[in-house]
C-alpha cells in the first residue's frame, strides 16, 4: 500500500480528520471565506485582462522622465487648478471621448488618465482601450496618491 507523506503526520491527520465537522457546524462561516476567495480571484483575473497598467506616482515619474507620455486629468476644474502634473492635459469627464480626432492621434502613445481619486480615471482608461489604444495607463489612486508620495503639483489653468 502507497502511503502519502502527510499520513506520517498526526497533526495533519487530526486537522483533516475534524474538518468536515468544522464545515458543517460553521456552514456560513465557510460560504463567505468561499464567496470572498472567488471574489479576490475574479478581480485578478479581471485586472490581468482589462487592457492597461496601473502606475504608482514613481512609476509615471519615471515615465515622465523617460518620455513625456500625454497624460490627461479628469479632475473637476476646480481641483486640477488647485494642483495637478505639470504638463497633463485638462479634460472634464463630460468632454472625454476617446473617439476625439485630435486624441485618436495618440492612439499608439503612451497615454496616462489621472483623476482626484482614480475612479474616474480608471473608467476613462477603459473606454481608451475599448476605442482601440494601446498604451493606455492609469495613475493608481489620482492625485491623492500623488501628493501622499510629496510629489509636487503644479497650480492654475496650465
Amino acid at each position: 500500500m502507497h502511503r502519502f507523506p502527510l499520513d506520517h503526520d498526526p497533526a495533519m491527520h487530526e486537522f483533516l480528520t475534524r474538518l468536515p465537522a468544522f464545515i458543517g457546524q460553521h456552514v456560513l462561516l465557510v460560504a463567505t471565506f468561499i464567496v470572498i476567495i472567488l471574489a479576490l480571484i475574479g478581480l485578478e483575473v479581471s485586472r490581468r485582462f482589462r487592457g492597461f497598467r496601473e502606475l504608482t506616482p514613481g512609476a509615471l515619474v519615471q515615465l515622465i522622465n523617460r518620455g513625456e507620455p500625454l497624460v490627461i486629468d479628469l479632475s473637476a476644474i476646480g481641483d486640477f487648478e488647485k494642483g495637478h502634473i505639470t504638463g497633463s492635459k485638462h479634460v472634464a469627464t463630460s468632454q472625454f471621448d476617446p473617439e476625439n480626432k485630435d486624441l485618436a492621434k495618440a492612439k499608439t502613445l503612451q497615454v496616462v488618465t489621472v483623476c482626484k481619486n482614480g475612479v474616474a480615471s480608471g473608467k476613462a482608461a477603459k473606454r481608451l482601450v475599448k476605442a482601440g489604444f494601446t498604451n493606455v495607463a492609469t495613475l493608481a489612486g489620482g492625485i491623492e496618491a500623488w501628493r501622499r508620495a510629496d510629489l509636487p503639483l503644479a497650480k492654475g489653468k496650465r
